[in-house]
């Protein structure tokens, strides 16, 4: 290939290199120019381009990313078109995202034109995420360099998605005095949000004595019905014979790992019991924020065998922060022994869940009591807020509300009525503001009938309005079109005491009075359930 100015009536089957513009006429930068687009540029008096100028060995860089890109993917990545020299790799499913590193090493070692970039080892991805790209770098390579890079990816795939396996999880919580049963209701709302996203669900919990003893009875109890067991102690591990490895031992279990060089997340427990994965969890994994339990969870739950010395080397890489996206550790710790309702992430902001509407485009039911894998709507809903890390949750009822506060039994939330709920959203939202406590410096507002809004999208949005200092608007996106949830800042809630009838945020959010900043969540953003067609298509159930 070569690069530079190429006289116009010499440029039939060039690439442009800079798009090119005269009068009416306008090619973009990558445009191959065909012979009438040579005869237009002369008769525009262009005379010359900047371009590149094909070797018959060469490919194009959509052809050349395309062949790299089809090398890559296997049964378990989806590979997208090529566009602009790049292809983009996605899971097809939610899993753990698995990559040989030395052989994505070797093909980017070929040749700097063409480049491979990938997600890290074991990261947990989602269903749709991208997971690898391929950029070519130039607009051509030879294409003796392509098959070069090929060679290196031998027969099989370097990389794939392990799919999330749906389980059946025990939950045990051991007790000692002082220990809040609030503390216990909001570990067991941020367990199963964990679980959410392997479609797994805690299908028995037992609260027992922080002993070794009761600790084996209780295992032996549950073993036989469940996928897996996970176990957070009333005090943190501080030896190998401490309670929970004890209890394991004294079941007949197998305690594998005691401890790991992830920080947060030390004092974890990595067990087996008849054959079921065992995990004593860490303190830390109280609150939702990204911790070392995480980590060993994926892996579990995509099937993947857990070793002591694949633990042993999770050290590099392992220094967490106190955000997902790993800034910095922690200045101060919260220490494992200390389950602590403060462990919630953004303390001054807390949540409003609208659920006081009629579902008068439903033709009767109740669409917040339709079931998803099982659950109530409205539950689903509160749960994954119960785990986002805000201060509290206020849930506004109106329509059915005998009915739906039922479906809310045992989780942690404040229910709070609004008689006005026919008169549209503002009084909800209104009626939600009032709950908040004079030192709340946002509300973060979500709709009771959107499905796919999970709690690391909440949480994601919390951490952005704290990078805010609670001064900016932070609103979902679904590909740059404004979505729910939203948070608003209290400088706003004078504006929406004056709101009426059924009308939301929207305006204020659009006045230009304040920045907005837009959290992209995808499709989770604008789906919700208005109709039965809808509900249907989300994976709903209308309940009889």
């Amino acid at each position: 290939m070569k690069f530079g100015p190429v006289p116009v009536p010499k440029a039939e089957g060039v690439v442009l290199a800079h798009a090119v513009s005269a009068g009416a006429l306008r090619f973009k930068k990558a445009h191959r120019l065909s012979a009438g687009d040579v005869e237009a540029l002369a008769q525009a008096g262009v005379p010359t381009v900047v371009a590149a100028t094909l070797d018959p060995d060469d490919l194009g860089e959509n052809e050349a990313a395309a062949r790299v890109a089809a090398g890559l993917g296997g049964d378990s990545i989806e590979i997208r078109d090529a566009g602009t020299g790049r292809v983009n790799l996605h899971a097809k499913a939610a899993g753990v995202f698995i990559v040989d590193k030395a052989s994505i090493d070797a093909m980017n070692s070929v040749d700097p034109a063409v480049t491979v970039a990938t997600l890290a080892p074991f990261a947990a991805v989602r269903a749709g995420q991208m997971v690898a790209t391929v950029k070519i770098i130039p607009f051509a390579v030879p294409v003796g360099i392509v098959e070069a890079v090929l060679v290196e990816v031998g027969d099989a795939s370097p990389m794939k998605v392990a799919s999330f396996r749906k389980a059946r999880v025990a939950l045990i919580q051991t007790e000692r005095a002082g220990l809040k049963t609030s503390v216990l209701d909001k570990t067991a709302a941020v367990t199963q949000a964990r679980l959410d996203r392997s479609g797994s669900r805690i299908i028995r919990e037992e609260r027992i004595a922080h002993h070794a003893g009761q600790l084996a009875q209780t295992l032996r109890a549950v073993v036989e019905a469940c996928d897996l067991i996970l176990i957070f102690g009333a005090s943190a591990v501080s030896d190998a014979h401490d309670v929970i490895p004890a209890g394991i031992r004294t079941a007949r279990g197998v305690v594998k790992r005691v401890g790991m060089p992830v920080d947060p997340g030390n004092l974890l427990v990595l067990g087996e019991f008849e054959g079921v994965p065992v995990i004593g969890a860490p303190g830390c994994s109280r609150s939702p924020k990204e911790n070392g339990f995480d980590w060993v969870l994926d892996r579990i739950q995509a099937g993947l065998e857990v070793t002591d010395r694949d633990i042993a080397g999770m050290g590099v890489g392992g220094l967490l922060g106190e955000i997902a996206t790993r800034p910095a550790p922690r200045e101060r710790a919260q220490r494992d022994d200390e389950p602590s309702e403060r462990l919630s992430g953004v303390k001054s902001v807390h949540a409003i869940v609208l659920a006081a509407g009629r579902s008068s485009r439903m033709g009767g039911p109740n669409k917040l009591l339709a079931h998803f894998d099982g659950e109530p709507l409205i539950r689903r809903v509160a749960s994954r807020v119960l785990a986002s890390g805000a201060a509290s949750v206020t849930i506004i009822l109106g329509h059915q509300a005998d009915l739906v506060t039922s479906a809310l039994t045992g989780l942690p939330v404040s229910i709070t009525h609004n008689p006005a709920y026919a008169d549209g959203m503002a009084g909800s939202l209104q009626a939600g503001l009032a709950t908040l406590p004079a030192e709340a410096s946002g509300a973060l507002v979500v709709l009771g009938d959107m499905p796919e809004v999970e709690t690391a999208d909440l949480t994601r949005m919390l951490q952005v309005f704290e990078a805010q200092d609670g001064t900016a608007i932070v609103r979902a996106t679904n590909q740059g079109k404004r979505g729910n949830p939203v948070i608003l800042p209290r400088a706003c809630f004078p504006e929406i005491a004056e709101l009426h009838g059924d009308t939301g945020a929207r305006a204020i959010i659009e006045s230009g009075t304040y920045e907005v900043i837009d959290v992209e969540l995808g499709q989770a953003a604008s789906v919700d359930v208005d109709t039965p067609a809808a509900l249907q298509a989300a994976g709903g159930v209308l309940a009889g």
